[in-house]
C-alpha cells in the first residue's frame, strides 16, 4: 500500500499522536480526559480531517469482538456474585506452609483465574486479598503483588479470552479455542513455571527471614509478639470473608492518576448521597452498641457527601439467642471507609422480629433459602462450564459468550438492570473509538510502509527472524500498548507467514498473541493489570502498599526476556 496524500498523512498522524497519548497518559495536564474520551476523539479527528468517511468509520469497528467482551463481562459479573473468586481466594490461604509455598499458590491461582476471567478481572479482585495475607503472616507485600501481576499476565496468554489482545486475534485469525489453547498453554505452563524461579531466587532471602511474631516467641516474649504485630495482623475470620467485586474488566490508568474501573467496583454510586437522609431514617432498624455508635456513624454519613467513600459490604451467617431459642440468620456487615474514619454498620438479622423466628420477609425459611443460593449457584457454574465447552467445541465465539450471558440474565428472575450497569461499557466505547483510529492510521500508509522495512529480516522460517519479530512486538507494546500492536501489526504478520505457508500463518497469530501478553511484565506501564494492582495496592486502607516502577522494572526485564526467550521456541516448534 502506497502513501496517502501529504495533507492525509500528516493529519492522520496528528489524529493518531493525540489518541495514543491520552491512551497512554490518560490524565496528561492539558487535557485529562481519560482513555474513552481520548480514544472517540481520534476517531472524531480521522473523520473530521477526512483521512477516512463516516461510512469506513462504522464499518471499522469490528462487531464481533465487541459482542465477546460483553459476553465475558456479564459471565464474569455472575461468577463473582456466585462466590467463585472467593473460594479462589480461600485457596490461597487454605493450610498454607509458609512464605514460598503462599508465592506458589498466587502465581497458580492467578495463572488459572487469569486464564478463565481475563487477567485484568483476576488483579482487581486478588490484589487486596494478597495484601491481607502478607499482612497477617508479616511479610513483605512486593514478592506478591509483583508474583499476581506477572502471573496473570502470563497466564491470560493461554486462551482467547485471557485478555483483551487475545480476543482481537482469535476474531482476526478464526482460531478456535481449542487450537489456541494447543498452541499456547504449554508455552504458558513453562513461562509461569520460569516466572515462578525468578520470583524466588529474587526473593528468596525476603521469603526465608522469619516473620517479626516468630522471632518474639522464640525470645519467650509471647506478650511482645503480640504488641509488635498490633494493628497490622489481620485476623482469620477477616481473610476468610473478605469479598470481591470484580464487576469491570477495567482499563487501567496512568501510572500516576486513577484507573478507569478498577475503584469503582468498591464504590457504591453517587445516589448514595441522595439517599444519606433516607439512611438516617432507617438507622433506628439497625442494631448499635452505643448512642455514641449512632452519632458516629451519622457524621460518617454527612462526611460521605464530601469524600469519596469505599464501601465492603459482606454477609455473614450469625446465631444469637432469643429467648432461649437459637436464631439463624444472615447479618449484613457494611464497612464504610473515608478519609477520616472506618464505621462499621451491622443490619440486623432478617426474620428477628418475626415470631416464629424461622422464616424471612418472602416466607421461606432459612433451609430453604441455602438450597435456593445452592441451585443458582450450580446454575451459573454449569453455565460458565457450558460455555467453555462450546468454545473447545469450536462454536462462534462472539455468540457463545453473548448466549452464557443471556442465559445467566434469564436465571437470575430478577430485572437485569442491576446486573448490566456493571458492565463497562466505557472499555465497550474505548474499543469502538480504537478500531477507527487506528483504521484510519492504516489508510495513510505509514505502518504498511514501516512493516515493508522490516518483514525482509523478521519472518518467522529463520530463528534470527522469529527473534527479530518478537523484539520489535516487545517494544512497540510498551511503547503503543499491547492491543493497538496487535490491530497495526496482525494482519501484516499474518500475510508475511502466509507467504511461506498455512501453517506458518497461525503459527504467527499465536506467536503474536503469546509475545505482545508477556510484553506486558516488562515494565509497569506495559500492562493494565500491572497498573491495577499497583493502584489498588497503593489504594488499600489500613494496608496499603506502593509498588514502584522502578521496582517492578528490576525484576520485569529478566523475567520478560526470559519468558518469552522460552516460550517462544515451544510456540514456534507447535
Amino acid at each position: 500500500m502506497a502513501l496517502a496524500s501529504t495533507e492525509k498523512v500528516v493529519l492522520g498522524c496528528v489524529a493518531f499522536t493525540i489518541f495514543w497519548v491520552l491512551a497512554v497518559f490518560p490524565s496528561v495536564p492539558f487535557m485529562p480526559v481519560g482513555r474513552t474520551a481520548g480514544s472517540l476523539l481520534g476517531a472524531m479527528l480521522m473523520v473530521l480531517f477526512r483521512v477516512m468517511t463516516p461510512e469506513q468509520a462504522y464499518a471499522a469497528i469490528d462487531l464481533p469482538i465487541l459482542g465477546l467482551l460483553f459476553g465475558t463481562m456479564v459471565v464474569s459479573i455472575f461468577l463473582e456474585r456466585a462466590d467463585m473468586f472467593g473460594y479462589l481466594g480461600r485457596a490461597l490461604a487454605w493450610r498454607s506452609r509458609g512464605s514460598k509455598d503462599l508465592l506458589l499458590r498466587v502465581c497458580l491461582v492467578s495463572a488459572v483465574a487469569s486464564a478463565l476471567f481475563t487477567n485484568d478481572t483476576c488483579c482487581v479482585v486478588l490484589t487486596e486479598f494478597i495484601l491481607k495475607l502478607a499482612r497477617q503472616n508479616n511479610l513483605p507485600p512486593q514478592p506478591f503483588l509483583l508474583a499476581l501481576a506477572s502471573s496473570a499476565n502470563i497466564g491470560s496468554s493461554a486462551t482467547p479470552i485471557g485478555n483483551l489482545q487475545n480476543l482481537v486475534i482469535a476474531v482476526q485469525s478464526g482460531i478456535t479455542f481449542g487450537q489456541f489453547l494447543i498452541g499456547v498453554f504449554p508455552a504458558m505452563i513453562v513461562g509461569i513455571v520460569a516466572n515462578t524461579c525468578i520470583l524466588l531466587c529474587y526473593f528468596w532471602k525476603y521469603l526465608s527471614v522469619p516473620p517479626p511474631a516468630e522471632k518474639d516467641q522464640e525470645r519467650g516474649g509471647i506478650a511482645a509478639a503480640a504488641a509488635s504485630a498490633g494493628p497490622e495482623v489481620v485476623a482469620d475470620d477477616e481473610v476468610a470473608s473478605h469479598r470481591f467485586t470484580p464487576a469491570r474488566m477495567s482499563h487501567a490508568s496512568s501510572f500516576n492518576g486513577g484507573l478507569d474501573g478498577v475503584d469503582e467496583p468498591m464504590r457504591r454510586s453517587d445516589s448514595m448521597n441522595s439517599r444519606a437522609a433516607v439512611d438516617t431514617m432507617s438507622m433506628r432498624s439497625r442494631s448499635y452498641n452505643s448512642e455514641g455508635d449512632i452519632q458516629v456513624a451519622i457524621r460518617s454519613m454527612r462526611a460521605s457527601t464530601m469524600s469519596q467513600e469505599m464501601v465492603e459490604v459482606s454477609t455473614v451467617s450469625d446465631r444469637r439467642d432469643d429467648g432461649g431459642v437459637g436464631v439463624v440468620g444472615p447479618r449484613k456487615i457494611t464497612r464504610t471507609t473515608s478519609h477520616q474514619r472506618s464505621v462499621i454498620i451491622e443490619d440486623a438479622p432478617e426474620g428477628v422480629n418475626n415470631d416464629e423466628g424461622e422464616k424471612g420477609k418472602d416466607g421461606d425459611g432459612p433451609r430453604e433459602k441455602r438450597w435456593k443460593v445452592l441451585v443458582w449457584k450450580t446454575a451459573v457454574y454449569l453455565t460458565t462450564l457450558g460455555m467453555l465447552v462450546a468454545l473447545l467445541m469450536g462454536l462462534n465465539m462472539s455468540w457463545s459468550a453473548i448466549t452464557a450471558a443471556l442465559v445467566l440474565l434469564a436465571l437470575d428472575f430478577t430485572d437485569a438492570q442491576a446486573c448490566l450497569e456493571k458492565v463497562s461499557y466505557s472499555l465497550l466505547i474505548f474499543f469502538c473509538g480504537m478500531f477507527i483510529t487506528v483504521d484510519g492510521f492504516n489508510r495513510t500508509g505509514i505502518p504498511n510502509a514501516l512493516w515493508e522495512l522490516v518483514e525482509p529480516y523478521s519472518r518467522i522460517n529463520s530463528a534470527k527472524g522469529t527473534a527479530l519479530l518478537a523484539v520489535v512486538i516487545l517494544v512497540l507494546s510498551n511503547v503503543a500498548s499491547n492491543v493497538p500492536t496487535v490491530l497495526l501489526l496482525g494482519s501484516r504478520v499474518a500475510a508475511s507467514a502466509a507467504a511461506i505457508s498455512p501453517a506458518s500463518e497461525k503459527k504467527a497469530w499465536l506467536i503474536l498473541a503469546f509475545v505482545s501478553t508477556v510484553a506486558g511484565n516488562l515494565t509497569l506501564l506495559g500492562s493494565a493489570a500491572n497498573l491495577i494492582v499497583c493502584e489498588q495496592a497503593r489504594r488499600a486502607q489500613f494496608f496499603g502498599y506502593n509498588l514502584t516502577f522502578w521496582s517492578h522494572l528490576r525484576f520485569g526485564v529478566p523475567s520478560t526476556i526470559i519468558v518469552t526467550a522460552i516460550g517462544l521456541a515451544i510456540v514456534v516448534s507447535y
